[in-house]
C-alpha cells in the first residue's frame, strides 16, 4: 500500500488565486490539489489534502497523521507566526515534516520572518509559488523512500 501524505493549509489559502495574486499568483487551491495528487501517484505516495481557517482543526489534523501519515507537508499561512499549539502538536509527530510558503515570507513584513512551526519542520521552502509543494512531496518520497 502506497504511503499517505497530510498536505495541510492554513487560514486564507481557501481564497488562493483569488487573495492578493501578485503575492500568491493565480493558482487554486483546487489546482494545488490536483498537482499534487498526480505527482504522488507517479512517486508511489498517497495525499490527503486538507485546508481550515480554525487553529484547533490544523491540530486534529496533525494528530490524525500519527497514526496513518507517512510524512506532512504544511503550510500554516499565519498560523506559521502565531501559533505554539500546532508546533506543539507536530512536536507529537514522529515522521517528516516539510513547511511551504507560497511567497518568500523573508521579502514581507517583518513579523513573517518568524515561524514556530519551523522548530519541528524537517526542511522549509518559501518563495517558489505553489511548485514549493511538488518540491516537498518529491522530498518526502525520497525521505521515505
Amino acid at each position: 500500500m502506497s504511503k499517505l501524505i497530510y498536505i495541510l493549509n492554513g487560514p486564507n489559502l481557501n481564497l488562493l488565486g483569488q487573495r492578493e495574486p501578485e503575492i500568491y499568483g493565480s493558482a487554486t487551491l483546487a489546482d494545488v490539489e490536483t498537482s499534487c495528487a498526480a505527482l504522488a501517484g507517479e512517486l508511489g505516495l498517497r495525499t490527503r489534502f486538507l485546508q481550515s481557517n480554525a487553529e484547533h482543526q490544523i491540530i486534529d489534523w496533525v494528530h490524525e497523521a500519527r497514526e496513518d501519515g507517512a510524512g506532512i507537508i504544511i503550510n500554516p499561512a499565519a498560523f506559521s507566526h502565531t501559533s505554539i499549539a500546532v508546533l506543539d502538536a507536530l512536536k507529537m509527530y514522529d515522521g517528516p515534516v516539510i513547511e511551504v510558503h507560497i511567497s518568500n515570507v523573508h521579502q514581507r513584513e517583518r513579523f513573517r520572518h518568524h515561524s514556530y512551526v519551523s522548530y519541528r519542520s524537517d526542511g522549509v521552502i518559501a518563495g517558489l509559488g505553489t511548485h514549493g509543494y511538488e518540491l516537498a512531496l518529491r522530498h518526502l518520497a525520497r525521505l521515505l523512500g
